[in-house]
């Protein structure tokens, strides 16, 4: 397919699109990887979702919006839960986090992993069991690790020398043993952002594994005998698409884990490779199933555990992205349409890099559809952008979007389920958009739009 075809598939996914999208089956070829499962165009070429319009979305809710079908979420859990029936699951929480989020993760089964306290409150406020949760974080206060203690968190993943003391310390006081897994840096270089590669040597997070720092803190841990190490815990980074790394990462953390058996006579119980699967943003993209995943990350634990002749242990994997980020699209209405002669057309929306910062600070690519009505107008080579006084304020960098798109037209941005509403700011004073979950054609408000007046309550000089 050439460039100009695929960019018009995501310009146009009408039946009445430009002349090489000429059955449904061209149409629907991509959609499964960037749209939410459900999502069709109605006979009044208005993009719909679980049954309902964006048109009516827009209208009872204003723009912008995201919004998540929960059926979808859903079904994504449940595709993790077939694929790794006995493993644990801990749907990430800092892709997007809310307490209806959260009430659907716990009822399909998953384990829900926090890395603050303010994701901690969040999951406990929704009824999530503290067993079930599990504790990330660099530099988790001693006020957090003592509510995480107190509400009996499941898990909690060490990061530092300095966490293991105030946690042994805190554990004392209370007279519980708390379960922990140390954050083992494998030193791999996952073929990911810089930003978002968290294995590597030189980056704040866990303990180094060729320096030594790792098997210390294990060490540590088992000899003052007051926390309860279950286990190893590693994570490569983000939106990883080759399975290459978790290899390594896998045979490098095993190989700890046998260090430790020949050192203290303990086989750790559990292993965690942590998650990053990633998404399709555009059609370029090509992410693996979770039975893909599973299958892999099997064969690569089974043979090294077999390598090293360790007992396989307990695994468990965070996926945060593979489950919500394909759920969830924005929708923005046009305001401005601006063409530059020779160069290109920017289409501005009336969000921008305050309710999608992933564009700027990751250079990270989406796509974009008309989404209000049918076009058949060629398509043109269009820049979506924001409305902030930003030159780097940019939703979609390159987008085929109908010749015709004016002022008033609806535009969707598909897989901004993650880290989109997580990350979004006030950016210019620019209140926060609502999230809305639509389920069997019925819309209801998760999370509220913020207003100007919520601003101001902060604002208190």
């Amino acid at each position: 397919m050439r460039a100009h075809e695929a960019g018009a598939l995501h310009a146009d996914i009408s039946k009445q699109g430009p002349a090489w999208l000429r059955t449904p089956e061209d149409v629907n070829a991509l959609m499964p990887a960037l749209w939410p499962r459900s999502v069709t165009r109605g006979a009044d070429g208005a993009v719909a979702v679980a049954g309902l319009s964006v048109r009516d979305i827009a209208a009872e809710f204003g723009t912008p919006v995201y919004v998540l079908d929960e059926t979808d979420l859903r079904s994504r859990c449940r595709d993790f839960r077939a694929a790794f029936p006995t493993e644990d699951i801990f749907y990430a929480g800092k892709a997007f986090l809310c307490r209806a989020v959260v009430r659907m993760i716990a009822e399909e089964g998953l384990h829900l992993d926090v890395c603050t306290g303010g994701e901690l409150a969040t999951a406990l406020s929704a009824g999530m069991p503290p067993e079930r949760i599990g504790f990330h974080g660099n530099n988790k206060s001693v006020a957090e690790l003592s509510r995480a203690l107190d509400a009996g968190v499941g898990r909690i993943i060490v990061d530092s020398f300095t966490e293991i003391d105030r946690l042994t310390a805190l554990a004392r006081e209370r007279g519980v043993r708390p379960r922990v897994l140390v954050r083992v840096t494998v030193g791999v270089e996952a073929h990911t952002h810089e930003f978002i590669a968290t294995a590597h040597e030189d980056q704040k997070f866990g303990f180094s594994l060729a320096g030594g720092a790792a098997a210390n803190a294990a060490f540590k841990i088992l000899d003052e005998g007051v926390l309860e190490l279950r286990g190893l815990h590693s994570h490569i980074g983000s939106q990883i698409f080759d399975a290459s790394g978790f290899e390594v990462s896998a045979r490098r953390v095993l190989a700890l884990q046998a260090q430790i058996r020949d050192a203290r006579g303990v086989e750790l119980p559990e292993l965690d490779l942590g998650g990053g699967f990633g998404i399709a943003y555009t059609s370029q993209d090509d992410p693996a199933t979770p039975q893909d995943l599973a299958k892999r990350l099997r064969k690569i634990v089974d043979s090294e555990c077999a390598a090293e002749n360790l007992a396989v242990p307990h695994l468990s994997i965070e996926p945060g992205r593979a489950i919500v980020g394909p759920a969830v699209f924005t929708l923005y209405e046009v305001g401005t349409v601006k063409e530059l002669d020779g160069i290109r057309t920017f289409v501005s929306v009336d969000g921008g890099m305050s309710d999608n910062i992933r564009t700027a600070l990751y250079d990270a690519s989406y796509s974009a559809t008309l989404a209000s009505r049918a076009s058949t107008a060629q398509p043109l080579l269009a820049r979506v952008v924001g409305k902030h006084c930003e030159s780097g304020d940019i939703v979609v960098k390159d987008e085929f979007l109908p010749a015709d798109v004016q002022a008033g037209d609806l535009v969707a941005v598909p897989g901004t389920g993650a880290y989109c509403r997580s990350m979004a700011s006030n950016y210019n004073h620019v209140p926060r958009p609502p999230v809305v979950a639509v389920r069997d054609g019925q819309a209801r408000l998760i999370v509220r739009r913020e207003t100007e007046e919520d601003l101001l309550a902060l604002d208190v000089g």
